[in-house]
């Protein structure tokens, strides 16, 4: 994307201060765009907006339907109407079906889909009345197909790209375009607490769970944070105005 192809537009990025959300939200300012990066450690999103130009911090808890209301007015109001929304807020976290209690299968809902469905509802607010507009929801791989010990985090990411292709039906031809970002394991801080969490059930080590990870990807390597933020850079990018309702893979080969 080039330099200035963003400017004038406003982003907003969930979880953008860390992983996959930190390199979006990069790439989208490096194109121009000002970017409100949301997430619930203030810290964390005030030292990534200090460290890039066009990044601000906003608190927000996506699981919270009254704070994803709050901080995405507050946003609009010092920035404008949000012209691109990147829902990508999200937890990685797997069970078996035995182990699945329903408090654990609520709290992946309520962060993967709920939050998704919050953050965009609340952006469309504004960007329903403009005539240009962008929807990102990150989704996974596990949005496509089954991953094993993972039900509730895959039907959560199932709908993540369900609810992606019914609003792009909604807006057809109205200027709007609604696509999800659906990775394969990407080197994050999310591979370190699994490998940790997958050696902890397992007893294997820590190289032997990483590559348990490593090896679902078809290319036999982690997808690096920057070759998603690419994809999510393309979509608001000239040219991308026919891709609509698509899950964009980023797995290093056909799944």
């Amino acid at each position: 994307m080039m330099a200035h192809e963003l400017n004038g537009r406003h982003a907003l990025v969930t979880g953008g201060g860390t992983g996959i959300g930190l390199a979006i939200a990069r790439a989208l300012a490096g194109a121009g765009a000002q970017v409100t990066i949301t997430g619930r450690r203030p810290e964390v999103l005030e030292e990534a907006a200090q460290a890039t130009a066009g990044l601000h911090a906003r608190s927000m808890d996506v699981t919270d339907e009254a704070s994803v209301a709050s901080a995405i007015s507050a946003a609009i109001a010092d920035r404008g109407p949000v012209d691109i929304c990147v829902a990508n807020a999200g937890i990685a976290e797997g069970r078996g079906l035995a182990k699945t209690d329903l408090e654990f299968w609520r709290r992946i809902m309520t962060t993967n889909l709920d939050g998704a469905f919050l953050t965009i509802r609340e952006c469309m607010a504004s960007m329903h009345a403009l005539p240009w507009g962008r929807v990102i929801a990150v989704s996974s791989i596990a949005g496509i197909k089954g991953s094993r010990g993972t039900c509730a985090y895959t039907a959560s990411k199932h709908g993540v790209l369900g609810l992606i292709r019914a609003l792009s039906v909604d807006y057809m031809g109205k200027g709007i375009t609604f696509n999800a970002l659906c990775p394969g394991y990407v080197d994050t801080a999310i591979i370190e607490q699994n490998t940790t969490l997958i050696s902890e059930r397992t007893g294997m080590s820590a190289g032997e769970a990483r590559a348990v990870m490593v090896d679902q990807n078809p290319h036999g390597r982690l997808i690096k944070p920057a070759e998603v933020a690419a994809s999510a850079s393309w979509l608001p990018a000239p040219g991308s105005d026919s891709v609509n309702g698509q899950a964009v893979e980023i797995a290093g080969g056909q799944v």
